[in-house]
Formats: C-alpha cells, sequence, structure tokens
C-alpha cells in the first residue's frame, strides 16, 4: 500500500528541502521527513514546474513553508524529542498542529519521535550517521591495508614468476639437461 502525502505537506516537504541549510542534503530531509528520495526530488521538480494540485506564489510558499524557530527538528536533543512526544500525546490533531507550529516543527516529526522510542531507536540521525560514518571509515581503512598486503604479495609472486622463467631460460630446464 502506497502512502498518500496531503498536498500541503509535499509543499511544506519541498520548502523544507529548498531551504537545507549546507551540510545537509534531499536525501537527509527526505529521510527526516519519512519520504522516499526519489519522491522528494520528484516533489520538488513539480514545483519548479508549478505542477501542484494548486499553483502558489512564492509568498505564498513561503508562508506555508515558514517555521517559526531557527532550530531544526534534527537538531532537537533526546529528552526534548520526548517531553514534546509526550505534551503532544493527549492532544487532538488541531490542537497538536497549533503546538508543533509554536515550537517550529511539523506533526509527523513528533509521531516519528514516537515510534522511535517505541522502537528504542531514538538515537538522534545526526549520531547514527557519524556511528555508521566512523564504522565504514574503519572498514575502508581495513580494506585498502588489505589490498595493499594483496598487491605487494602478487608483485613478489610476479617477480618470482619473471626470475624464474630467467633462470630457466639462461641455464635450462634440468629435465633438459640429463
Amino acid at each position: 500500500m502506497r502512502a498518500r502525502f496531503t498536498p500541503s505537506f509535499k509543499i511544506q516537504a519541498v520548502g523544507k528541502a529548498l531551504r537545507c541549510p549546507e551540510g545537509t542534503s534531499v536525501r537527509m530531509v527526505a529521510e527526516t521527513l519519512g519520504v522516499g528520495y526519489s519522491t522528494l526530488n520528484r516533489w520538488i521538480t513539480k514545483s519548479r514546474n508549478q505542477e501542484f494540485g494548486t499553483v502558489l506564489n512564492n509568498e505564498e510558499l513561503a508562508k506555508t513553508t515558514r517555521m517559526t524557530k531557527e532550530r531544526r527538528p534534527q537538531d532537537w536533543g533526546l529528552e526534548e524529542r520526548l517531553d514534546m512526544v509526550i505534551a503532544c500525546a493527549s492532544l487532538e490533531e488541531g490542537k497538536l498542529s497549533e503546538l508543533c507550529r509554536e515550537r517550529g516543527i511539523y506533526p509527523h516529526h513528533v509521531k516519528r519521535w514516537r515510534l522511535d522510542f517505541a522502537r528504542g531507536e531514538a538515537v538522534s540521525a545526526r549520531a547514527r550517521i557519524s556511528a555508521e560514518v566512523k564504522t565504514l571509515r574503519q572498514e575502508n581503512k581495513e580494506l585498502k591495508r588489505d589490498l595493499i598486503r594483496k598487491d605487494k604479495a602478487l608483485a613478489e609472486t610476479a617477480a618470482l614468476l619473471v626470475l624464474q622463467k630467467k633462470v630457466t631460460a639462461i641455464w635450462g630446464n634440468e629435465d633438459n639437461s640429463r
């Protein structure tokens, strides 16, 4: 079953992707929103071609996508996220949206955080990514070391083979001399 996103969510997602700070990729924004990377790229293309159901001018797009706080959702600490999840637990949809607007986040962030806490995956995305990068760097270092060792072994074998051929050419094969 495919997820259906409202036009306003799509517009907000596009706005967030277009306003992402330096060092944050569209892929990271898509992951934060729980949307596929290719889907978000398609929405960006559609918004540039003004193919969304309603055509918004730049002022309306900015008004729709503007967040009231400067802090991004991924900058929230675990305690702050937990406090927000608890505060939003008993709120109905309208009040939830209002509280989220005041805090500078979207309701889907709170839902995502709730799921993360329920699954035990409440580690921030930045910490997860840095841990993964560290692991990949270590793996890469080990692979390079292994490759260098194998290259040296191959070079040694090739040198021995060449020397064997030269010895055979100079003195002949032992089997032929008897």
